[in-house]
C-alpha cells in the first residue's frame, strides 16, 4: 500500500502601507486606493491603482471630524474608524479581504501626511486577521 502525503501550501501576504504621492513601484504588487476622494494632484498614471476601495474607507462625517482634530485625538479618531469598520462597512471590509487574500504583495495607497496616524494604519489592522 502507497501513501501519498499532501502538502498544505500556505500563501504568505505581505501587507504595506505608502502615500498616494509616492512613486508607484513594482515591488508594491497590488495597489489598493483605500481613501473615500482621490488624492488631489495625482493623476491616475501615476497613481497605478489597482481597486479603489472607497467603500472601506472612513464616513465623510467621520474624515471631517478627523480633519478638524488635533493629533492628541488619534486615539479617539481610530476608535471610531474602527467602529465603523466593524459595524456599517464590514461586508465591504470583508469584500476587500478576500480580494486581497488572492495577491502575495499588497499596498494600501492613502494620501495622509502623517505616516503614523492615519486610516489606512486602522485599516491594516483590521484587515491582517482576515487574511
Amino acid at each position: 500500500m502507497a501513501y501519498v502525503t499532501a502538502e498544505v501550501l500556505a500563501v504568505v501576504m505581505e501587507l504595506r502601507r505608502k502615500r498616494a504621492y509616492d512613486t508607484a513601484e513594482n515591488v508594491d504588487g497590488f495597489r489598493v486606493l483605500v481613501d473615500r476622494l482621490w488624492p488631489r494632484g495625482v493623476s491616475k498614471e501615476h497613481a497605478a491603482i489597482d481597486l479603489w476601495a472607497k467603500d472601506t474607507a472612513p464616513s465623510p462625517e467621520l474624515r471631517r471630524d478627523w480633519h478638524a482634530a488635533s493629533d492628541a485625538d488619534w486615539g479617539i479618531y481610530a476608535e471610531r474608524y474602527r467602529a465603523e469598520l466593524e459595524n456599517e462597512t464590514a461586508s465591504a471590509l470583508e469584500s476587500l479581504a478576500v480580494e486581497l487574500r488572492q495577491h502575495p504583495i499588497v499596498t494600501l495607497v492613502y494620501a495622509a501626511h502623517d505616516e503614523q496616524h492615519n486610516h489606512a494604519v486602522v485599516l491594516e489592522e483590521c484587515l491582517l486577521p482576515l487574511l
